[in-house]
């Protein structure tokens, strides 16, 4: 009994989508390799060429799995899934061996999505046109489909979202949900702009477009990019907004302890969470030692309690001892940040932990230490949180 055309079309799901798409593409990239000034049409069409090539092992995979499928069960070559399925393999044929003429000699590459890209560099190493402007150039080495493009465009869009809205004074502008979200945003823009910015550098020898669109960074953008180039100036401001505003976040609670760029995520985290209960802990990780997690925590409750005092004897003394924990956690972790913790320690100490004076208002050279309180010979971390509770019990 014949099987009609319907049912093997529903049979092929949304591989007979991919393959009606391929041929579509597949006929317009052919036109461009024939043409005579086929590297014009070609640099002008670039999105295409790229469609294509990431397109290419999906493609592959479908037609050698349906012409399996076929000719296991038998499907009569008239029918219009077949036909399609052998239209798409010869326009297939028809394209590398246009690609094989157009590319240089060499070492022929493995597959065609690979000789695609080789040959997207070729075109693109040529240089443009004389007389060209750099925006066209710039649209011409930054298609909308790069990869890395719409990975830092991805990442833009947490950024954005987060960082677009109003925030209230004091609060994070994130949540824990949010915080995660950045964690994983911040390294994939990272990489995703240094790739896109070492690929101008790549294909533009004179950095004329580089430098143009550098100018352009720090521009908020006022409509919504379209183009590659925009796409790539739209990500970057968002990624340099994300990164000042987590600076001088980190800056203002866990100073004078300064965090490493591997650090940030999970401080992120724990912030968050500290946001909602003050007694989650940083957990020691690798690259963070217990120490360090420690260090960040005591730097976290020293600034809430140089901001203000905590209402009530209860609250007052669960903060002091999340202090000393922090201190005995950080006991034996040295470097340069713990320094400044010890000098920030002796600064609360002068100013006795009033609750009207923050810290951050004074200076030490200008603040009297309280005579028998706390001597200068005091170095250790725990030992100086004693003496802050001790002058703090004892100021008004």
């Amino acid at each position: 009994m014949a099987t009609h055309p319907d049912t093997l079309r529903a049979r092929l799901e949304d591989r007979a989508d991919l393959l009606e798409a391929s041929r579509l593409r597949y006929r317009a990239l052919r036109g461009l390799l024939n043409a005579f000034f086929w590297r014009d049409r070609l640099r002008a069409n670039l999105e295409l060429l790229r469609e294509v090539a990431l397109a290419q092992p999906e493609v592959d995979l479908t037609l050698a799995a349906v012409s399996r499928r076929a000719a296991a069960e038998g499907w009569p070559k008239e029918l219009a899934p077949v036909r399609l399925v052998e239209e798409v393999r010869h326009l297939r044929d028809e394209v590398a061996h246009a690609v094989k003429r157009r590319l240089a000699p060499g070492a022929p590459p493995d597959s065609l999505g690979a000789a695609l890209l080789r040959l997207e560099e070729q075109v693109l190493a040529s240089g443009p046109l004389l007389g060209r402007r750099t925006w066209a150039r710039a649209v011409e080495v930054l298609p909308r489909n790069l990869p890395e493009l719409r990975a830092a465009c991805a990442a833009a869009e947490v950024f954005e979202r987060i960082f677009k809205r109003p925030a209230p004074e004091g609060a994070l502008p994130f949540n824990a949900a949010e915080a995660d979200s950045l964690c994983r945003a911040l390294p994939l823009a990272d990489a995703a702009l240094r790739a896109v910015w070492e690929r101008l550098r790549r294909f533009d020898e004179g950095g004329r477009v580089r430098t143009f669109l550098q100018r352009r960074v720090r521009r908020a953008p006022v409509r919504a990019p379209r183009s590659g180039p925009e796409l790539l100036l739209h990500a970057a401001f968002w990624h340099d907004v994300a990164r000042e505003r987590l600076g001088e976040l980190l800056e203002a609670r866990l100073s004078p302890v300064v965090a490493s760029e591997g650090e940030v995520p999970e401080l992120l985290v724990w912030l968050a969470a500290s946001e909602v209960s003050p007694e989650a802990r940083l957990v020691a990780r690798a690259g963070m030692s217990e120490g360090r997690a420690g260090l960040f925590e005591l730097a976290a409750e020293l600034t809430r309690l140089s901001q203000a005092r905590p209402s009530g004897v209860w609250n007052e003394e669960l903060a002091w001892t999340r202090l000393w924990a922090a201190a005995l956690r950080a006991k034996d972790e040295t470097g340069p940040d713990v320094e400044r913790m010890r000098e920030a320690l002796h600064l609360f100490i002068r100013l006795r932990g009033q609750a009207r004076t923050p810290a951050r208002l004074f200076s030490p050279a200008r603040a009297v230490l309280p005579a028998g309180e706390v001597g200068a010979d005091v170095k250790d971390l725990p030992g100086l949180v004693q003496a802050a509770r001790a002058v703090a019990r004892s100021g008004v």
